[in-house]
């Protein structure tokens, strides 16, 4: 399940970037629907990620929606 060039910084600034909101602001380990990702969000990111390498389904990510939880499913450094 491991892809190549994931970190916890890139997860949590493309997230941000979908929330409109700072990187910084994002905690690690809150949930993200809590910050207003929704489903379709959650796909676009999946989509991305899969078009990268990331062997990651949505369902896995909508299980536990956390940049820390993300970071393992993908391998991040």
């Amino acid at each position: 399940m491991t892809a190549v060039g994931f970190t916890v910084e890139r997860i949590r600034a493309e997230v941000a970037d979908l929330l409109g909101e700072d990187p910084a602001d994002i905690p690690l380990d809150e949930n993200l629907v809590d910050w207003g990702l929704d489903s379709i969000r959650l796909m676009a990111l999946a989509e991305r990620w899969r078009a990268e390498g990331a062997e990651v389904a949505f369902v896995r990510l909508a299980e536990r929606p956390a940049i820390e939880a993300w970071a393992e499913l993908l391998g991040a450094a």
